[in-house]
């Protein structure tokens, strides 16, 4: 059984990138086609998610001083591939798990946050 390879980045307003990946475990064999097919049917219609609402790192260029115009909250979903590297999900979740929870942020739709906001004492909208 392969493990499955989530892939995803982070693109500012000038087209600089940030990339990361999550590997989850794949206990009922699904196919990378169903996986992918999953996963872009949940986020948004260009692959954009929020990270934090889905329990992904966030991988942002900025900081806590020096986030600009360029700045957004959203990630973008690349691809999955098949692998055998050891799952280092920290929640330890399995790729049928983490499809469930991308699944429910669809329903109830993305809140997006202003990344001004992080610094100056408000949390993001959950």
């Amino acid at each position: 059984m392969e493990n499955i390879k989530f892939s995803y980045l982070y693109r500012d307003g000038s087209n600089f990138k940030r990339w990361s990946d999550i590997v989850f475990t794949n206990p009922n064999d699904l196919s990378l086609d169903a996986v992918a097919k999953a996963l872009g049917d949940a986020f948004d219609k260009d692959g954009l998610f929020i990270a934090h609402q889905v329990r992904v790192p966030e991988i942002f260029l900025y900081g806590k001083t020096d986030a600009n115009a360029d700045d957004h909250c959203f990630h973008e979903f690349y691809q999955v591939t098949g692998c055998f590297e050891i799952p280092n999900d920290l929640h330890g979740r399995s790729i049928d798990q983490f499809i469930a929870e991308v699944e429910s942020p669809t329903i109830r739709g993305w809140p997006v946050f202003d990344p001004f906001d992080r610094w100056i004492g408000r949390p993001p909208s959950l």
